[in-house]
């Protein structure tokens, strides 16, 4: 361990990952060294309109630029992994992941044509890495997707812990066991702050292990008379190979569809993370062409998302695949928060269209387990680690909340314990912690190739453009005289129909002419006292008239 500086401090602070779910980003730094871990993006809520995703803001991170040491990647799932390419445009640092987070952050870097600029440097379980003057090394965890690990940070202040995504399955797929004996040995070494996973916190007990939806998948697949398809998250390796497992056992070809399960099955593949007996995948095109019980369809589309590959089946519009009463479909995933009514539309589709669906919690359908410890895991990690201080990550504030009560629990004292915010600085000093107020942290907004160009102002009116529409008013006055040349013409786009509004509109022009007559007969001819008070009189009246508040835009022009 680097020596320690009696003025030095280490800081703790999350710019994504507490108090929601996704877009994951922790920061470690002390003194003039930052350490990252994890890069995530999350997908945007309901009254995002227009969004396509949220990455952290990292403008504290570019405010120390030189400090940045490099970012430390857990494992390949998008929350943890999917901000890296906005991230290394503005702030290029080394990225250190395992073989297949590598593999998978490659492909991301390489469609945003970063690949070539981009230090990534690959470690194992077994790496350690001198960042300045902390020290990381790893050690194996479970997840539901291979090559995931813990991060240990020996700063001069104290260790730090960072668990990653994880649970502890004891028959893994791919037999990756976690390294329970290297979290003991860590825990006995002495740990100073914990920041662990609190996503299934809420959940009393353990978590099934993912061997046990193999044995039901195979079950399925026997009993169903056509074809299966099968929607997961596509970078659930596990259960990607849990269907390849069950195809082969019941003699069947297997068809991918949707770009990132395309993408993952081919680099986990290649990798030799994925087991594909020799030509069992087909192409879309050849499903047809099969006897209908001897094929299944690997699909992505398990949270209902509007374009993808199941949603597109389920109403008829994908250009290769249809579904056909008497199919299986497997829904083999949990809804993330807010996704319900898309899987349940879907669902809805899936059966007019007369095939039978699969769906719900693991717990009724048995086609889903979770990748993230409940209850009785959370307290093995923390009897493991044994931290002295404990700070919950990784979820919603009430699955925080939960966490924290595990942790006092098992015996940690409550004021050891922080529950943040996103910017909430923990600070550690000479083995005591306490709270140092905030860093610039919070969400950037992306739409299109757009980065950071949409906030809260242009949310607003896309809002209000998508409740009440919007007027355009158009008047072109005299340069000379400031009189009406023509107009005023008002044209309506999601407010009213013109043809059955025409008397609405008649009154908007006479309101609009007689206050421009009125402001000229004042002598104001500034632009933006014409377009205020046209706007303030029509939107009065036309909220009198249809309580109603569209987004007026007058245009007016001189010649």
């Amino acid at each position: 361990m680097s020596k320690k500086n009696s003025t030095d401090k280490l800081l703790i602070y999350a710019l994504g990952g507490v108090g929601e779910i996704g877009k994951n980003m922790y920061v470690v730094q002390y003194g003039n060294d930052i350490v990252v871990v994890d890069a995530g993006l999350k997908f945007p809520e309901e009254e995002m309109l227009g969004i396509d995703v949220v990455i952290p803001d990292i403008t504290h991170l570019l405010e120390n630029r030189e400090k940045v040491r490099g970012i430390l990647v857990t494992h390949g799932h998008e929350d943890h992994i999917g901000g890296l390419p906005y991230v290394l445009k503005q702030l290029n640092v080394p990225i250190y992941a395992t073989r297949l987070t590598t593999g998978l952050i490659e492909n991301k870097l390489k469609e945003a044509g970063l690949l070539g600029d981009t230090k990534r440097i690959l470690i194992t379980a077994d790496s350690e890495v001198q960042m300045g003057s902390i020290k990381a090394t790893f050690f194996r965890t479970n997840h539901s997707i291979p090559d995931s690990v813990g991060v240990c940070l020996e700063t001069p202040e104290g260790v730090v812990v960072h668990t990653g995504d994880f649970k502890f399955d004891h028959t893994p797929v791919n037999d990756q066991y976690a390294d329970l004996q290297r979290m003991a040995e860590i825990g006995k070494r002495g740990v100073l702050a914990l920041l662990s996973d609190s996503t299934n916190a809420e959940r009393p007990g353990f978590t099934p292990s993912e061997s046990n939806i193999g044995k039901e998948f195979e079950e399925i697949f026997r009993r169903a008379k056509q074809r299966v398809v099968v929607a997961t998250f596509a970078s659930n390796v596990h259960r990607v190979q849990q269907v390849i497992n069950a195809a082969a056992e019941t003699r069947r070809k297997m068809a991918v569809v949707g770009r990132s399960m395309v993408n993952v099955v081919t680099i986990a593949s290649e990798m030799g993370y994925l087991d594909v007996p020799e030509g069992m995948i087909i192409e879309p095109e050849e499903v047809n062409k099969l006897p209908a019980d001897r094929v299944v369809i690997l699909s992505t589309g398990s949270q209902g998302e509007p374009m993808s590959a199941l949603s597109r089946m389920a109403r008829s519009t994908h250009r290769k695949v249809d579904i056909l009463a008497g199919d299986t479909v497997i829904i083999s995933a949990t809804p993330i928060p807010g996704n319900e009514k898309y899987v349940g539309r879907t669902v809805d589709e899936l059966m007019r269209l007369g095939a039978h669906v699969i769906y719900g919690p693991g717990s009724v359908s048995g086609v889903h387990v979770s990748g993230h410890g409940s209850q009785e895991e959370l307290k093995l990690m923390l009897n493991l680690i044994r931290p002295q201080y404990f700070i919950p990550i990784h979820g919603e504030y009430r699955m925080l909340r939960h966490h924290a009560l595990l942790g006092e629990s098992v015996g940690i004292e409550r004021e050891n314990i922080f529950l943040c915010d996103i910017g909430d600085v923990v600070e550690f000093q000479n083995g005591t912690a306490r709270k140092a107020g905030k860093i610039p942290s919070g969400n950037v907004l992306i739409d299109g190739l757009g980065v950071g160009d949409v906030g809260n102002i242009v949310l607003r009116d896309r809002k209000l453009l998508s409740q009440d529409g919007i007027l355009v008013v158009v008047v072109t006055l005299s340069k000379q005289d400031g009189t009406i040349l023509s107009g005023p013409d008002i044209i309506s786009r999601g407010f009213v129909y013109v043809r059955e509004s025409e008397g609405l509109l008649e009154e908007a022009n006479r309101i609009v002419t007689g206050t421009l007559h009125k402001l000229m007969s004042d002598n104001v001819n500034e632009w933006a006292s014409l377009k205020t008070n046209v706007k303030d009189a029509l939107g009065r009246f036309l909220y009198e008239q249809t309580r109603r508040r569209p987004m007026i835009l007058p245009i007016i022009m001189e010649v």
